[in-house]
């Protein structure tokens, strides 16, 4: 019997013992797993496979790594509690011998401008207090040279007690290095007036446009009612006093209706309540108010610095510290390096070590001030683990997600080296990972499956690599999985000519994409890829770009919404029943009145953590008692919303639940390799991978076009490559011309042509440094991506 099934009879003295050496999980439940029971060594590293959907994630992240952090939540003060997300338990009878868990995901970091590669590591601040030191003119302290510290000047008195001699005044001066201009952002931002309001009427006749401004709601009276102007003058007549008040007046109280309101200018409030916030986390109809109306432009002060002048002209060897953070981080390696200074020599050893970290793990290319936003998902994982390479802790669980995310095959070995290095300090290391390369030199596999959903949740397989090549599972009979060269290739139907492309480091690039092929884009990390295929197409090409950005939408969004199955449901549902589809929409009528179709009663806990609990009156099923009562095929809305795409789609293929227009959007979704997902669980559950392959689906009754997906392998199980292989075979033989970025073998071998880009990262990069047949790439190695393919299909 496995460990994952076994029976427990140890002593709680044994797994004290134990605990020392293993985190044990004993009957974890949480999503699909099946009361899994399973012992992980410590200061090893373990790598968790498994198909897309076999309950990896729930196993590492969402019982593990949740619980970890959970559990050192609870040592804060409930005041500090309070400004934290509530971490529920997982569901779990036991957890031993846990430590601190860091999670090192693929979260892409945070839209905010003022965050960047540099500030996102030590690598700003170490670089400030060397400026503060070495830079001359000398301006002032470190904060003098950062640019999210305003630089307004502050004084103020401090009185000391000492003994019993009277107060001493002690005053103080604080400054920033922050330019005025964009306040530390590096653009700045233009509002378009016709978008904020209809200057042909008066605010009474409900001029302001803006959202959230409705007549008669308290934002909209803060105007109407301000005695600043006329309510019932048209804006176009208002006086220039009148229009100064009205779209620039600083903050001031007042009382509206009794009740004590700050009315400042529309243009100050518009910047503070809707264009400072991270355009993501903004709802959808306030990000489109936001698209339309404002338009970004690089600072004209600070040059898109985001720095004072004072900072800008603060210069070591001629080098200010806007230049350090614009060079490319290996460059920027080297000129540190080239600073002989023994009165700041420990400073310029830790900088360095750091720098050194970002190009040792592939990202010598990007640079300090490179906005974190911008980074894909592979890149901002790399640049947590930034973080953590210098740390000084020891017996530190680390979680990755599929570290190798967007790597090339050159430099997947550069990560090996990474996550053995932190195995060695001491440390435990939980991958979950697909690729073969990665899984070959864990110290131990955990492999889930068997299947993906309901047909996953059970550990098939614990041990070495030997013993998963033999180990008759899934992942075991596909670890040696190699794709063949195409005997022969499809004729393009056309070219799409990209001239003189020169986004970021693109170097004056001329070349034609094949049409109505299968073309792969591929290079290593940073050669220009993305700059060439989203920055350089010309947009009248009609590309549908299928990437893996964030979804826009609520926590209501689900995949049922998003490809609009839920309305084709809806009208089968109303016809079978006699009744008005809205009655089976949570979001309208449908919805349980008692948590407002969300499943779930939010409580705020003021200072201490909200809870989050299942609606009493709904089971969390999010309709009304009396919708549940009408059925199609035996089932009610709530329990079709629960099945798997595999499930509906045999539902609503035949029988009572025939319906043709939900079957071919559930079909897609099949094709696309999400038929373990269930229909109506929230879009912020995806993983990147999966949103791109929702969004493929949405996109496959499109006729023609020009499709570029990007790195669509990203969290496919080694044999679900074969499938998407197929699929993409499919678009093209449909009439699609499908371009793809990526570095999968697989893919690459499966081409009908290649655009091979390099031969470096960054300024090394930006070249087409091969174009033409998978064979013709293999035949002649004249490139990295041709070493690895020979290797690969073993030529």
């Amino acid at each position: 019997m496995s460990k994952a099934t076994r029976t427990d009879t140890t002593s709680p003295a044994q797994h004290n013992a134990d605990s020392h050496d293993v985190i044990r999980v004993h009957g974890a439940r949480e999503n699909n797993l099946k009361d899994v029971s399973i012992e992980i060594p410590k200061r090893r590293l373990t790598v968790f496979t498994g198909v897309s959907g076999s309950g990896k994630s729930s196993l590492v992240f969402n019982t593990i790594a949740a619980e970890s952090q959970r559990l050192i939540n609870e040592t804060y003060s409930a005041f500090v509690q309070g400004f934290m997300p509530n971490l529920a338990r997982p569901e779990v009878d036991v957890l031993d011998g846990l430590t601190t868990a860091i999670t090192v995901d693929q979260q892409r970091m945070g839209g905010d401008p003022r965050s960047t590669v540099g500030t996102a590591t030590d690598a700003n601040a170490m670089l400030r207090i060397l400026f503060s030191r070495l830079g001359r003119p000398h301006i002032g302290p470190p904060s003098a040279y950062a640019f999210n510290v305003p630089s307004v000047r502050a004084s103020g008195a401090i009185t000391v007690e000492r003994g019993a001699k009277k107060a001493v005044k002690a005053t103080f001066t604080r400054t920033g290095g922050m330019c005025t201009r964009c306040e530390g952002r590096g653009s700045v931002t233009d509002l378009d007036l016709t978008q904020l309001y209809d200057d042909s009427k008066s605010l009474n006749e409900g001029a302001l446009t803006i959202p959230g401004y409705t007549a008669g709601g308290w934002n909209y009276r803060l105007y109407s009612e301000s005695g600043f102007v006329d309510p019932d003058k048209p804006i176009s007549k208002y006086t220039k006093k009148e229009l100064h008040d009205f779209l620039h007046h600083e903050a001031t109280r007042m009382k509206i209706a009794g009740i004590n309101m700050t009315y400042e200018g529309l243009i100050p409030r518009i910047q503070k309540s809707m264009l400072s916030k991270d355009q993501e986390s903004m709802q959808p109809h306030i990000r489109a108010f936001v698209d339309r109306a404002v338009t970004f432009t690089t600072c004209p002060e600070c040059d898109g610095t985001r720095l004072s002048e004072g900072a800008r002209a603060s210069k070591i060897k001629k080098i200010s510290i806007a230049d350090a953070c614009a060079m490319e981080i290996r460059d920027l390696a080297e000129w540190v390096r080239a600073l002989e200074e023994p009165s700041v020599a420990p400073l310029l050893t830790a900088l360095g070590q750091t720098l050194d970290s970002f190009v040792e793990i592939g990202l010598g290319y990007l640079s300090l001030d490179r906005p974190a936003g911008t980074l894909s998902g592979g890149e901002a994982q790399r640049v947590k683990m930034i973080r953590h390479l210098g740390s000084s802790l020891t017996d530190v669980t680390y979680v990755f997600d599929e570290p190798t995310a967007g790597l090339h095959p050159h430099d997947i070995q550069r990560m090996n080296d990474l996550l053995l290095r932190l195995r060695d300090k001491g440390n435990t290391v939980l991958v979950v990972e697909h690729k073969p390369e990665v899984i070959a030199i864990a110290d131990h596999i955990v492999d889930l499956g068997p299947g993906a959903g309901a047909a996953g949740g059970s550990v098939c397989f614990e041990g070495s690599v030997e013993g998963l090549r033999s180990g008759g599972t899934i992942t075991g009979r596909h670890f040696d999985d190699r794709a063949a060269l195409k005997e022969t290739v499809r004729t393009p139907s056309g070219k799409l000519g990209v001239r003189g492309a020169s986004t970021n480091n693109l170097r004056d690039v001329d070349v034609d994409i094949p049409l109505g092929v299968l073309a792969v884009i591929t290079g290593v990390a940073g050669s220009g890829k993305s700059s060439l295929v989203h920055g350089s197409i010309p947009a009248e090409a009609g590309v549908v770009s299928v990437d893996q950005s964030p979804i826009r939408g609520s926590r209501r969004s689900n995949p049922a919404t998003y490809t609009g199955l839920l309305d084709p449901i809806r009208k089968a549902f109303a016809k079978a029943n006699g009744v008005k589809p809205a009655l089976f929409s949570a979001n309208s009528e449908g919805a349980c009145p008692t948590c407002n179709g969300a499943g779930v009663i939010y409580t705020d806990l003021a200072m201490m953590a909200g809870v989050a609990t299942t609606c009493e009156d709904c089971e969390g099923k999010r309709f009304d008692a009396s919708v549940l009562d009408y059925h199609l095929g035996g089932r009610d809305i709530s329990e079709v919303l629960a099945m798997s795409v595999t499930e509906a789609e045999e539902f609503f293929g035949s029988g009572e639940g025939h319906t043709p227009a939900a079957h071919r959007i559930l079909e897609r979704l099949v094709d696309v390799g999400l038929g373990y997902l269930t229909i109506g669980q929230p879009l912020t559950t995806l993983s990147g991978g999966e949103r791109q392959r929702l969004k493929l689906a949405t996109h496959m009754a499109d006729k023609g076009g020009v499709y570029v997906l990007d790195e669509p392998t990203t969290g496919l199980h080694l044999a679900d490559v074969e499938q998407l292989l197929g699929l993409l075979d499919r678009l093209v033989d449909s009439g699609k011309s499908v371009i793809v970025i990526e570095h999968h073998q697989a893919v690459m071998a499966h081409a009908d042509w290649i655009i091979d880009l390099g031969p470096g990262a960054g300024h090394d990069g930006g070249q087409v440094v091969f174009e033409g047949t998978p064979a013709d790439l293999v035949a002649t190695r004249s490139t990295v991506t041709g070493e690895h393919l020979a290797a690969y299909v073993g030529s």
